[in-house]
C-alpha cells in the first residue's frame, strides 16, 4: 500500500535526449583497481543486462541523474530539474514528492565509471560518473555546429559532414587555395539590417576555413566586417594566421590575425570585432563613384605558422 500523501494531476513525459555507456569499479584487491563492464551502453546498440541504466535514468527527461537525486515516498526517483518541471508531483504514482533525497542511489552512482557520450565519434575516455559532464563540455570529439550564419541552422556533425551540408544545403562556394580576392557589391548600402552577405569555404593546408563578410549595426553606426573561422578546434586554429586587405583611391585598410575556431559562434566572433572592420563612410569612399552603391574588393591569404 502506498504511503499517505496527496495525489496530483498526470504529468507529461519528455523524449530522451541523451544516453551513455556505463561501467563500474570492482573492489580494490592488492592495492590495484580493476574495471569491468556492467554490460550496457544506454540505447545506442548495446543492451542493458542488469537494469543499472534504468535505475539512473530520470523517468521524465530520460537523462542520467546527478545529485541531488530526489525520490517520492514510494521510492520513485527523478532529477532536480524535472522535480521542478513536474511541480513537485511524482510522475510515476502522482504523490507529492516532498524533499526526500535518494542518498543510496547517489552513492551507488559515485562508484561507477562510464565512457564519454561521444564514444561513437572516437572518444575512448572512461570517466568517473560525476566527472563525465565536465569532460563532455570540452571533449574534442563533440560535434561542431553548422558555421553558416545566414539562418538558424541546427545541423551538427564532424567536419566532413558539415562540409557536405554547407555545399549541398546552403549552396556555399568552395575553393581550393590559400589566397582569395572577393568583390562584394550592394546596390543600396544604407540598408544594413544585420544582413549576412557571404560565406565562402577555402581548403588550404588540408584544412577548411570559412571567410565571412557581412553588414551589421554597431551601436548606431552601420559597419562592414570580414573575418576568418577555422573548421576545427582552437588548438589547431592557432597554428594558422591570415591577413585581409581592402582599399582604393591610394588608401588601404589591413587586418592580420589568427582564425577563430567554429567552436566560437559566428555572433561571438562578430561582436568581439575580431576581424577587418570597415566603417560605412570609409567603405563608400573605397567604393568610389557617387556613393550610391557599395563595391568592396577584399583580398587576403592564409599561412601556417612555423
Amino acid at each position: 500500500m502506498a504511503p499517505e500523501g496527496s495525489a496530483c494531476k498526470e504529468v507529461e513525459s519528455y523524449p530522451a535526449v541523451a544516453d551513455y555507456a556505463i561501467a563500474t569499479r570492482k573492489p580494490e584487491s592488492n592495492s590495484m583497481t580493476t574495471k569491468s563492464s556492467f554490460g550496457f551502453v544506454g540505447k545506442h546498440g548495446i543492451q542493458s543486462n542488469n537494469g543499472v541504466y534504468e535505475l539512473l535514468e530520470c523517468p521524465v527527461c530520460k537523462n542520467l541523474m546527478y545529485p541531488p537525486i530526489h525520490q517520492c515516498p514510494n521510492g520513485h526517483t527523478l532529477c532536480l530539474n524535472c522535480k521542478n518541471r513536474v511541480h513537485n508531483c511524482c510522475p510515476s504514482c502522482r504523490y507529492d514528492l516532498g524533499n526526500i533525497r535518494c542518498l543510496a542511489l547517489e552513492r551507488f552512482a559515485e562508484s561507477l565509471e562510464l565512457p564519454c557520450k561521444y564514444h561513437s565519434l572516437g572518444c575512448h575516455e572512461i570517466l568517473p560518473y560525476y566527472s563525465k559532464l565536465k569532460h563532455e563540455q570540452h571533449c574534442r570529439f563533440r560535434p561542431y555546429n553548422c558555421p553558416y550564419a545566414g539562418s538558424d541552422c541546427s545541423i551538427t556533425g564532424d567536419i566532413p559532414t558539415l562540409i557536405a551540408h554547407l555545399k549541398d544545403d546552403h549552396k556555399v562556394d568552395m575553393h581550393d587555395g590559400c589566397t582569395f580576392n572577393h568583390r562584394y557589391v550592394k546596390l543600396n548600402p544604407h540598408e544594413v539590417e544585420n544582413a549576412t552577405w557571404m560565406l565562402t569555404v577555402f581548403k588550404c593546408f588540408g584544412k577548411q576555413f570559412c571567410l565571412h563578410f557581412e553588414a551589421f549595426q554597431m551601436g548606431m553606426a552601420p559597419v562592414y566586417m570580414a573575418f576568418l573561422r577555422f573548421m576545427g578546434d582552437d588548438s589547431e586554429a592557432k597554428k594558422f594566421s591570415y591577413c585581409l586587405e581592402v582599399g582604393a583611391n591610394g588608401r588601404k585598410l589591413t587586418w592580420q590575425g589568427i582564425p577563430r575556431s567554429i567552436r566560437d559562434s559566428h555572433r561571438k566572433v562578430r561582436d568581439s570585432q575580431d576581424g577587418l572592420v570597415i566603417q560605412r563612410n570609409l567603405a563608400l569612399y573605397f567604393s568610389g563613384g557617387d556613393r550610391l552603391e557599395l563595391k568592396l574588393r577584399i583580398t587576403g591569404r592564409i599561412w601556417k605558422e612555423a
